[in-house]
């Protein structure tokens, strides 16, 4: 009795050993990635055929997406806002100075001055402040307003800055 229970634990070990699943290695739809299945023939038929049904449609033929013209044309002002908030453009370097109670004294001086144009701090330089005024989508349309700036402040200059496109002449 006890010779046949290890004989019947040896033949049920090795009709198990001979059991083997497939290896399948698939990519993945949206990113491209490798992933590796280790799984019974059977099953793996079952997922295609299964996949297989989701595939179909109506038809067999796929429609593709209705194609939009656009105009080679220049984009609007408007059409560039709606795209990108925040655009590079130039601003008016008024100054650089060296504390912050210097650029806070200077901001509220050019307000006083300058009320139509907007004046803003930039405190990217640490330890020197930026007192930038205005926001604009090119030099020329900042040219203007420079000639009047540096009427009060010689070193003014125009300057590459990112802008918000609302805010820009």
């Amino acid at each position: 009795m006890n010779n046949l229970l290890k004989l019947f634990v040896i033949a049920t070990v090795f009709s198990f050993y001979q059991i083997d699943a497939q290896y399948i290695v698939t990519k993945d739809t949206l990113a491209g990635t490798e992933l590796s299945f280790a799984l019974d023939e059977r099953v793996n038929e079952a997922l295609e055929k299964i996949e297989g049904n989701c595939r179909r449609s109506g038809s067999n033929t796929e429609q593709e997406p209705a194609k939009i013209l656009v105009a080679n044309r220049e984009l609007t002002t408007a059409e560039i806002c709606r795209k990108n908030p925040k655009i590079m453009g130039f601003k008016i370097q008024v100054v650089v100075v060296k504390s912050n109670e210097e650029a806070t004294r200077i901001s509220s001086e050019f307000r006083n001055n300058f009320r139509n144009l907007k004046v803003e701090k930039d405190a990217s330089l640490r330890p020197n402040y930026k007192v930038l005024a205005g926001s604009y989508f090119s030099k020329q349309s900042a040219a203007e307003d420079l000639k009047n700036v540096k009427k009060l402040y010689p070193s003014a200059k125009i300057i590459p800055y990112a802008v918000f496109c609302v805010e820009a002449k």
